[in-house]
């Protein structure tokens, strides 16, 4: 079977690369003509951990091809799978420019018959859109069919998701494009994948609740955190007595400095503004959004409270720049804020990130990026802790405790124990403990 996939951002790429593993013929396309000439010389433009090794295997299998010619996509496929970008529009909703533009080449390309489906994080409604700008613009009358697959990658570890998910959603109105879609997954029959079949306005409704609800429970942690700190609780503590309960689960209950990234942000926004174009107000979800954006100024305050509250001229070393591990991605991430913060209050900053830095530069001004960790801490009067890096876990802070001027670390992940940092001689900050 071909398959098109149109738009090679983090999901397009990361789908189209998985679906040739799969043993399907996946041309990639998007208009970005600097992306396809990387990636046809086997550079990857994003960071995800193996990706660039699976991107090489299959491109020398000849199973997974790059192009900017979306008509000899659509022509060869049987399957078009719709992957561009829904930024926000200034209201808050999802902006479907690129999602339009993409229904019109595909209406005034098709040859025969098509299963058209969306990949993007989409508003209720996008579907029949679609539909109907390809209708308008065919050329000749051809029949197809859309659908609603929506994605669930956790950037970090997009490829174990796709290989190995919780479940697969196929929203569609005929027996054939389900049967088709299902075709597509069917290496996933062995390992047992759920498969949620329903209309495509649920399947679309699906993908913004998961997220709203895993954002609320970030949210709740974040202000458990906030309770836990004044009343001299343990909030890891109280986390995992939470998690314990069947009920509840112990994923997404880390409190940190919010949440960010392209989808969380972005999601819980669009939700809530779904919800007020059809005369009704999310109010969870609208705490939620309030109680992340007002974190940043709270993980400042922490830092601040910690160099005992005039930042003029100190030296802040930061180690993590981007929204979590195991990416590049900087869009949303906590830090932004908290820097120019930080900045604001007249601090100097140094940081180092294994893979952000150079997305870094694109959000962040007057900077000084470090080789890695140690150096940052050379002369630093404090020592942040902002995205829990695997090799951020196992520092030498007998080594760190030679390079600092002051001995003061904020832990914004909660990635060491109090007792250990203090028993050490350091000035041990963190969030959510006594």
């Amino acid at each position: 079977m071909n398959i098109c996939v149109v738009g090679i951002g983090y999901v397009g790429l990361v789908t189209g690369t998985c679906f040739s593993e799969f043993g399907l013929r996946v041309t990639c396309v998007d208009r970005g003509e600097s992306k396809i000439r990387m990636l046809n010389h086997g550079k990857v433009p994003i960071y995800e951990p193996g990706l660039a090794e699976l991107v090489e295997k299959n491109v020398n299998a000849g199973r997974l091809s790059f192009s900017t010619d979306i008509k000899e996509g659509v022509r060869n496929a049987l399957v078009i799978l719709i992957a561009v970008g829904t930024p926000a529009d200034r209201g808050g909703g999802a902006d479907l420019r690129y999602v339009e533009e993409v229904a019109r080449s595909i209406g005034q390309t098709m040859n025969g018959y098509k299963v058209v489906v969306t990949k993007s994080t989409v508003p209720v409604g996008t579907g029949q859109m679609i539909k109907a700008i390809i209708k308008e613009n065919q050329t000749v009358p051809c029949a197809f069919d859309v659908a609603s697959n929506p994605e669930f990658l956790r950037e970090g570890s997009a490829i174990e998701d796709f290989m190995r998910p919780n479940r697969i959603v196929i929203g569609a109105e005929s027996d054939q494009a389900i049967a088709i879609l299902k075709d597509l997954y069917n290496p996933l029959y062995l390992i047992e994948t759920p498969l949620v079949i329903t209309d495509i306005a649920t399947a679309e409704m699906i993908k913004y609740a998961s997220n709203a609800f895993l954002a609320t429970k970030i949210s709740f942690i974040n202000e458990m955190a906030a309770i836990c700190e004044r009343v001299g609780a343990d909030v890891h503590k109280v986390a995992k007595g939470m998690g314990l309960d069947r009920r509840i689960g112990p994923k997404f209950l880390h409190p940190g400095p919010g949440f960010g990234g392209s989808c969380f942000p972005k999601d819980t926004r669009a939700i809530s503004q779904i919800a007020k174009q059809h005369g009704y107000e999310f109010k969870i979800v609208d705490a939620v959004i309030k109680v992340n954006e007002a974190r940043p100024e709270m993980m400042i305050e922490k830092i601040v409270a910690a160099l005992g509250g005039d930042l003029k001229g100190a030296i802040i070393g930061l180690l993590g720049l981007t929204f979590k591990p195991n990416t590049d991605d900087m869009r949303e991430s906590p830090t932004i804020p908290i820097i120019s913060g930080l900045q604001e209050r007249g601090a100097k900053i140094q940081a180092f990130d294994p893979s952000g830095m150079e997305q870094a530069e694109k959000h962040l001004r007057d900077v000084h990026y470090k080789k890695d960790l140690y150096a940052v801490a050379e002369g630093a009067g404090a020592l942040v802790l902002a995205a829990e890096w695997n090799q951020f876990r196992n520092i030498d802070w007998e080594r760190v405790k030679k390079l600092m001027k002051r001995l003061i670390v904020v832990d914004l992940r909660n990635m060491y124990d109090p007792q250990r940092m203090r028993a050490l001689g350091f000035h041990y900050s963190s969030v959510g403990r006594p």
